[in-house]
């Protein structure tokens, strides 16, 4: 994984923003005004949201995450070496969670999403 790996796939989603809130390097990519990816400045990888604190747990249980510093127990960090398909599922599966929390107005203002 790279950042711009990333990044190009989080620029594919309808209405995702990419931002550096904190300076310093960070791409924070929100919709609606919401985070659901970010890349820190220094450590190599992605924080994404998982649906509750028990996907996280499991996640990181079987290995395919490490907890996510500085947020909530529901989001997690996706190392490096995540593979390809796995990095995909977990970016899109982010921004439909942080996309279905916006309100009905924020979301229909939103283009269709059909990540096939």
């Amino acid at each position: 994984m790279t950042r711009s790996r990333v990044n190009a796939i989080c620029a594919g989603f309808p209405g995702a923003e990419v931002s550096d809130p904190w300076g310093g390097g960070h791409d924070c990519w929100k919709v609606g005004g919401k985070m659901f990816a970010n890349i820190g400045a220094v450590a190599p990888g992605v924080n994404v949201k998982t649906d509750s604190v028990d996907t996280a747990e499991m996640l990181i249980e079987v290995g395919l995450a490490e907890r996510a510093r500085y947020l909530h127990r529901s989001w997690v960090h996706l190392p490096d070496d995540t593979a390809d398909d796995e990095l995909r599922h977990r970016l899109t599966m982010s921004y439909r969670l942080v996309r279905a929390g916006l309100t009905k107005k924020a979301q229909a203002a939103l283009a269709p999403f059909d990540p096939a």
